[in-house]
């Protein structure tokens, strides 16, 4: 995973044109159920933040688009959950993995609409909470609207940290490229900060099911 990020940095460096097209499929792919553990756009933009800072790449080049892909992705779950309702369980990965849905559907119960803005920043219930949304009928507007509005946060942010993390260590290390040692740092993160997160809500959603009579 670690060397295809890599070369996809290096493209998009390389061909600043096909960088909005590719930031799109990975913030689709991010943002679309059970996908996101395969396309982790965060890391891209991170890295495309760096090249902002360089001056290979413009913010317009990266930001819309990723903003453009996050929305379709979620949306497009969202309409497969209402479309499928409660038969999405019958398919894989939820049928070897169900404690994937009965997270999301216990985050969702909790936070209501605003599960659908705080999962875009979540990896572990990311990849499924626009599905759940769509299987628990929420209604069409509000999912719209937190979709839209969680994806114009979204992006920016962490394509900002890219920036920002560029800017720090090239001016306290002088190091030009950082893309290559933020990749690194963030994968590492990544699947530490998924795997605790994922423990503790499986945690919580386990205690509270036998907590029921």
């Amino acid at each position: 995973m670690q060397g295809f990020i890599d070369h996809t940095i290096a493209f998009i460096g390389a061909h600043g044109g096909w960088a909005g097209p590719i930031i799109l499929v990975f913030a689709f792919g991010e943002s679309f159920a059970v996908l996101s553990l395969l396309l982790p756009a965060t890391a891209v933009l991170v890295a495309a933040g760096t090249l902002i800072q360089a001056g290979t790449l413009s913010p317009w080049d990266v930001i819309p688009w990723a903003i453009a892909g996050a929305i379709l992705g979620d949306a497009v779950s969202y309409g497969i959950g209402v479309w499928l309702e409660h038969r999405v369980e019958r398919f894989w990965p939820f049928t070897r993995h169900p404690q994937l849905l009965r997270t999301g559907r216990d985050f969702f119960q909790r936070w209501g609409g605003l599960s659908v803005f705080i999962g875009r920043f979540l990896g572990p219930v990311r990849a499924v909470i626009p599905l759940v949304a769509g299987m628990m009928g929420m209604r069409h507007l509000p999912f719209q609207v937190a979709n839209v509005a969680s994806a114009i946060v979204w992006a920016p942010v962490w394509v900002g940290i890219g920036w920002f993390a560029g800017e720090a260590l090239n001016r306290i290390f002088g190091i030009e490229d950082a893309a290559p040692l933020l990749l690194i740092l963030i994968v590492v993160a990544t699947l530490v900060g998924a795997a605790a997160a994922y423990r503790l809500l499986t945690r919580k959603s386990k205690s509270s099911h036998e907590d029921r009579p």
